[in-house]
C-alpha cells in the first residue's frame, strides 16, 4: 500500500456533528502545540529546512503555516459567534508560505500556536450545542459551514500537519 504524502493522516472527511465528534476534534486542537512540540523537537535548520514531500513545503514552512492558519479559524470561530452567517475573508495560504516571516525561527511560530489554541480550546469549550451550529460563509468553498464543521476540520488539520513532519522523520530516519 502506497501511503500518499500529502494526506498520511487521510484526507478530510468530517463526521456528524454530535457531541463526541465534535468534543474529538477539540481534543485535537488542545492537542496541537504539544504534538507539533515534539514532532520539531531537536530538528536542525537543514532538517527543518527539508520538505515533507518532493514539491511540498519545508518543516518551518509548516510550522508557519499551521500558525497562519490557526489564526484566521480563531478569528472564524469568533465571527460566527458574534456576526449572523459573516462571509469570511480567504487568504492564498500558498502566497502566504513564502513570505519573509517564513524564514523565521519556529520557536516564534510554536508560542503563536500555543497562545491561539488556548484561547480557541476555551472558547470551543464554552459552546452550547446551539452555538456548534452558528456559521459563516467560506466563498472560496463556495458554502457555509457551522463552527461544528470547523471544529472537526481544524482537528483533523492538527494532526494533517503533525503527520508531515513525524512520517518525514521517519522516512528520514531522524
Amino acid at each position: 500500500m502506497t501511503i500518499d504524502l500529502r494526506y498520511p493522516v487521510g484526507r478530510f472527511n468530517p463526521g456528524a456533528e454530535t457531541t463526541d465528534v465534535i468534543d474529538a476534534a477539540i481534543h485535537d486542537i488542545e492537542s496541537l502545540p504539544g504534538a507539533l512540540r515534539a514532532a520539531v523537537s531537536g530538528l536542525s535548520d537543514q532538517q527543518l529546512d527539508t520538505p515533507y514531500r518532493p514539491g511540498g513545503w519545508t518543516v518551518r514552512q509548516v510550522v508557519h503555516h499551521v500558525a497562519d492558519s490557526h489564526m484566521n479559524g480563531l478569528t472564524r470561530t469568533k465571527l460566527a459567534l458574534t456576526e449572523d452567517n459573516p462571509t469570511i475573508k480567504p487568504y492564498d495560504e500558498a502566497a502566504w508560505a513564502e513570505l519573509a516571516d517564513t524564514r523565521l525561527p519556529i520557536d516564534i511560530s510554536l508560542t503563536i500556536i500555543d497562545g491561539i489554541h488556548r484561547r480557541w480550546v476555551q472558547v470551543l469549550r464554552s459552546l452550547s450545542a446551539e452555538q456548534f451550529e452558528r456559521t459563516f460563509v467560506h466563498p472560496e468553498h463556495g458554502r457555509t459551514m457551522t463552527i461544528g464543521y470547523q471544529a472537526q476540520d481544524y482537528g483533523w488539520h492538527s494532526r494533517h500537519h503533525v503527520a508531515h513532519v513525524t512520517a518525514l522523520r521517519q522516512r528520514e530516519g531522524w
